[in-house]
């Protein structure tokens, strides 16, 4: 445990990215039950900074140029961001969730008493750990959602249970509110940060024309517009959004009846707002990457994963029956 004093002032460092950010908010309700005196404030890389936005528990966003950051070049882009972390004060605990070298350095910059972060045979990147005062051991291969839990336990000799997470409340409180139209509507993500992590076009036109109520796809990028266009032609029940941000985003997640997607960003949103949802996996763990609930399900290929070591290249993703996703969005459905 770490010995502090009753007001505490905690400082969480998780850079990117957006899914790693939003499934790593669960520790936050758990901090603010057990000292809900103290202040946090959160340490992102810019780029995933909007993620953030109308978070419950958060007193403060720092966004940071990470961005060409290099320890082995002129340092002059390093002394500024030394300086800026510096500006933001003495911390009584600074969290690293993420376990990188980049984030064990913003972790290190902070003045604080004490740093946390994973032991070094947990971490993706081991040398991490020589910037922390504390480490803590969590196997990497652990549930990412019990892992950042495992962590906050440790600091503060809490226990948070299973039944815990599963009744957490939703990370957000929105204040924007959605014009769209439709009441009843699955959410479809199309879009993934890598090829390998996209489920079919063909095979969510299956999906779309087989659920019984209407069907959103949401875009950011001209590839996902691409996808999306391409979906209309084969299932013409589908609604595509216009192009959409974060806040947006987080609006039409909140007001779905379902959300299904690969393991990307928008996906773990649902989850983190208590929306129903699908995640498709098909390169990546289901095992570590999805904390599994009544209303949050997740199907996969049959490939074995290697956590360790992500093959871009693995299209197991291809091989899912859509009659899968379907039986489950139709049970998801009915009790929603």
């Amino acid at each position: 445990m770490i010995k502090t004093n009753q007001y505490m002032r905690i400082a969480i460092v998780r850079l990117s990215a957006m899914g790693d950010i939003v499934q790593s908010m669960i520790v936050l309700q758990f901090i603010k039950e057990y000292r809900p005196d103290c202040k946090i404030d959160w340490f992102v890389d810019r780029k995933f900074s909007d993620i953030l936005n109308d978070a419950k528990h958060i007193d403060n966003i720092f966004p940071l140029n990470i961005k060409g950051v290099k320890l082995y070049e002129f340092p002059s882009k390093l002394i500024k961001l030394y300086k800026f972390i510096r500006s933001k004060g003495r911390y009584d605990l600074v969290i690293d969730l993420q376990g990188l070298i980049k984030s064990g350095l913003v972790s290190r910059f902070i003045s604080a008493n004490n740093r946390v972060g994973f032991h070094w045979a947990s971490s993706r990147e081991p040398l991490s750990a020589f910037f922390y005062s504390k480490t803590f051991r969590i196997p990497y291969e652990e549930n990412v959602i019990r892992r950042y839990i495992g962590l906050i336990e440790k600091c503060f000799e809490m226990n948070v249970t299973n039944d815990d997470i599963v009744n957490k409340k939703s990370f957000f409180s929105l204040t924007e509110q959605t014009n769209f139209s439709h009441s009843d509507y699955a959410l479809f993500i199309v879009g993934a940060s890598f090829e390998s992590k996209i489920y079919p076009v063909e095979k969510f036109a299956e999906v779309s024309n087989s659920l019984v109520i209407d069907v959103v796809v949401v875009w950011h990028s001209d590839n996902e517009k691409i996808l999306a266009e391409k979906l209309k032609k084969l299932s013409p029940k589908v609604i595509i959004s216009k192009k959409i941000n974060v806040d947006k985003l987080k609006n039409l997640i909140s007001n779905a009846t379902i959300v299904i997607g690969g393991d990307t960003g928008p996906t773990h949103l649902a989850w983190s707002m208590n929306i129903p949802s699908i995640t498709i996996f098909g390169p990546t763990p289901m095992k570590r990457n999805c904390f599994i609930t009544n209303q949050n399900l997740a199907v996969s290929s049959e490939q074995e994963i290697n956590p360790y070591k992500i093959d871009k290249k693995n299209m197991s993703i291809k091989s899912i029956d859509p009659k899968k996703i379907v039986n489950l969005a139709g049970k998801l459905i009915l009790n929603s």
